[in-house]
């Protein structure tokens, strides 16, 4: 029964850590709470393969799934600490304030740490330490043992009201610690609400009639907002308050810093533009890569009145690292962005503003890169520097400073492993080359001729392209792959390639079978 007691105690000590922490993290900020910084601190070492294996297997899911494993590790180890605190009161009560020093460490770790960060992490564990300390001492004997009953020596209801005790207490300082979080999010959530758009100064075009080919199995042209990919690193989705953001841009070569609030950006001349982004991580027929319409301000017109030229007109930086409140680095080629192509600063989303989850209250897009080099959410800072002089967080883990979006193809109806009934059967998806555009999709079948299939009307070439082939299938098992051509000529390798380290390739296939 003591053995028993003491794992309990140790989970109530941890139970009591991750809660007194999380009401401390209110305070200091959400990112700050143990769960986030530990967490954090496993993304920003894991290696690209590990990262590429948990976004293929658990998708967007992939942040739920290592929090509940860094939980669940927590719950062992609490039962471990609970188990030597018994033998060893104190060697366990100084092993949860080991533990919480690590905690404290990835904190401040972080990209965006700061010392303040450990104090979670340290208030947790200081509390929790002194728990397991009170609960393990009420497992002491309270006459000598009998021999064959030394688990019943101890004040069984002296232990049970302590941990009742201390149990309560830590899910209230959990629930308060929540509220406060809800509270200080409160603001960030109704400037988003009363966030007023304007009507855009260069609207985007209307979607062209047959953009969208309402294939049954085929996704929408524009892509909800809440059915948009998200990839990124964030355990917590920041909440920052419109009203009190701030953009800064300086570096080499800017001649006039500038800092920028949201309402200057809602002053400027807004642009509207149908733009599809991928992830790099997106695998051959993954179904990272979305389409909408953006609402924003021109990325290259900033940069011009900060004084900054490209490197094809003598300008100093290739490289733009933009800067998000939560401590990414994304470097974007200063020429792309100032190339032409349409690269905002974008603050709307389908009509609009941003969710958080896609960066509120303003994000980069830049058409024709893959996100990571591009597409940096909730920015706040701007520096121009050289590849050379600076590596981005992504560069650090063995992607490629620069990556144009590949030429890809995806086969989205029928589905793999569907069984679909021998006759006229639709074979449809859609195809991207952003900056470039889609000339021609083609299918085959079993590996014989590829046979072209029909296109959706072209919004423009920075957006993906719908496309149909109606295949007249007989009984059996059949493989299916398409292939795109792009705007330049250029078809879609057949050679198979990992994502890293700047985007996969090969033609999708889908195995099925017909009835």
């Amino acid at each position: 029964m003591r053995t028993t007691c003491a794992a309990l105690a140790g989970l109530i000590a941890g139970f009591c850590a991750l809660a007194v922490a999380e009401f401390v993290a209110a305070v200091v900020r959400p990112e700050a709470g143990p769960v986030a910084a530990v967490g954090g601190a496993v993304i920003d070492r894991t290696p690209p393969a590990l990262k590429d294996f948990a976004v293929r297997n658990f998708g967007t899911r992939d942040k739920l799934v290592l929090e509940l494993g860094i939980v669940v590790l927590l719950a062992v180890f609490a039962v471990l600490v609970g188990l030597l605190a018994l033998r060893h009161r104190r060697t366990g009560a100084a092993a949860v304030l080991l533990f919480g020093g690590i905690g404290a460490a990835a904190a401040v770790g972080r990209p965006e740490g700061r010392l303040s960060d450990a104090l979670p992490s340290v208030v947790g564990a200081v509390v929790a330490a002194g728990v397991l300390y009170l609960l393990v001492g009420r497992l002491a004997p309270v006459r000598a043992p009998v021999p064959g009953r030394a688990e019943d020596t101890f004040d069984r209801r002296r232990f049970v009201v302590a941990a009742a005790v201390a149990a309560t207490a830590s899910a209230g300082a959990g629930f308060l610690g929540r509220r406060l979080t809800s509270s200080v999010q409160a603001g960030a959530e109704a400037s988003r609400r009363d966030l007023v758009l304007p009507v855009p100064d260069s609207p985007a075009r209307p979607v062209p009639p047959g953009a969208d080919l309402r294939v049954r199995g085929l996704g929408p042209f524009t892509t909800p907002a809440g059915d948009f990919y998200r990839v990124d690193t964030a355990l917590v989705v920041p909440r920052v308050d419109a009203d009190g953001w701030r953009l800064r841009i300086h570096g080499r070569g800017v001649r006039t810093p500038l800092t920028l609030t949201l309402r200057d950006l809602l002053r400027r001349e807004t642009v509207e533009r149908d733009i599809t982004l991928a992830c790099v991580s997106n695998e051959v027929g993954g179904p990272y890569v979305g389409n909408a319409r953006w609402l924003g301000v021109r990325l290259a017109d900033v940069l011009r009145e900060a004084g900054v030229e490209p490197p094809s007109r003598g300008g100093p930086a290739d490289q733009l690292v933009a800067r998000s409140v939560d401590g990414m680095t994304i470097g974007t080629p200063v020429e792309a962005v100032m190339d032409g192509r349409d690269a905002l600063l974008a603050f709307g989303m389908n009509g609009e503003p941003l969710p958080f989850t896609h960066g509120f209250p303003v994000r980069m897009v830049v058409p024709g890169l893959y996100g990571y080099v591009s597409a940096c959410k909730w920015i706040k800072d701007i520096e121009l520097t050289t590849f050379a002089d600076y590596d981005a967080y992504w560069v650090k883990r063995s992607w490629s400073a620069q990556a144009p979006v590949k030429t890809q193809s995806r086969i989205d109806t029928p589905r793999p492993l569907s069984s679909p009934k021998a006759g006229r059967v639709p074979v449809a998806g859609v195809a991207w080359a952003q900056h470039r555009g889609i000339s021609r999709v083609e299918v085959r079948v079993d590996d014989g001729p590829w046979h072209t299939a029909r296109l959706a009307a072209q919004d423009s070439r920075d957006t993906w392209r719908q496309w149909v082939w109606d295949w007249p299938a007989t009984s059996g098992r059949h493989t299916l792959q398409v292939r795109a051509t792009d705007g330049t000529g250029a078809t879609q390798t057949a050679r198979r390639t990992d994502t890293v380290p700047d985007g996969a390739t090969g033609h999708h296939t889908v195995v099925l079978d017909v009835s």
